[in-house]
């Protein structure tokens, strides 16, 4: 965060509510500043210390999962499922990775990061984030079973014209050895990589997805977790 910054702002940035939502817990007389009540439109610089009263906030959670390859986002006929695994702890998914593609989801009990995040949780891989115009980049390591050829850097970062999912918006790409690929998307149409791929006569054997925006999967294993930090969450709501 840039200090000096307004209270309502400071609370929006930190993920603890909507800018509206913070003018009202200020008026409410549930924010402190430095043990003090704080006043619309006051001003926080940077060490104030910014709680808010027992009760005036929902205890909101955020963790970046590792999907494992193999396990359905969303149940099957009863198979195991990330949804299921995490309802009973009061959290869910945004966005969703096909079954045999691993790596990054974002886990929370918060209704207002998911309507930010997503578009329509329709498609297998995680839709577009709308802010304004622009999307939220999604990257992605790729193997494939034949080797690369230069080539496709350009072809993906014009823009696909396929037959499966019609006109793509152009992507970043970066050959790392011969079947290894970095995708950066800002759609998700359904199995998109996988189409692109298949269209240009590559067989993807391994497909992880290692970053969110500014949340990046990090040194996290499958079926492992770990929270959000403050400026993280605060950078998924600016």
């Amino acid at each position: 965060m840039e200090y000096p910054i307004r209270i309502n702002k400071y609370i929006r940035d930190s993920g603890l509510a909507s800018r509206r939502e913070a003018d009202k817990l200020v008026q409410d007389g549930k924010v402190l500043v430095n043990g003090q009540l704080a006043q619309m439109g006051m001003l926080v610089n940077k060490g104030d210390k910014v709680t808010i009263k027992k009760g005036g906030e929902k205890e909101y959670k955020y963790l970046a999962y590792y999907k494992p390859r193999g396990l359905a986002t969303q149940s099957q006929k009863g198979s195991p499922s990330v949804i299921d695994e995490w309802r009973t702890k009061g959290l869910y998914p945004v966005g969703r990775l096909d079954k045999e593609s691993e790596g990054l989801l974002i886990l929370t009990n918060d209704g207002r990061l998911t309507t930010r995040l997503l578009e329509a949780p329709t498609q297998d891989e995680a839709p577009d984030r709308i802010i304004g115009k622009e999307t939220f980049e999604k990257e992605y390591l790729v193997k494939t079973r034949e080797k690369l050829k230069e080539g496709i850097v350009k072809i993906f970062q014009k823009g696909m014209d396929t037959e499966a999912l019609g006109k793509l918006l152009p992507a970043a790409a970066r050959i790392i050895d011969d079947r290894t690929l970095s995708v950066s998307l800002r759609e998700g149409k359904r199995h998109q990589i996988r189409v692109m791929l298949a269209e240009l006569g590559y067989t993807v054997s391994a497909l992880k997805r290692i970053r969110i925006g500014p949340i990046r999967l990090g040194q996290l294993k499958p079926g492992e977790t770990r929270e959000l930090s403050q400026n993280e969450v605060g950078a998924l709501f600016q």
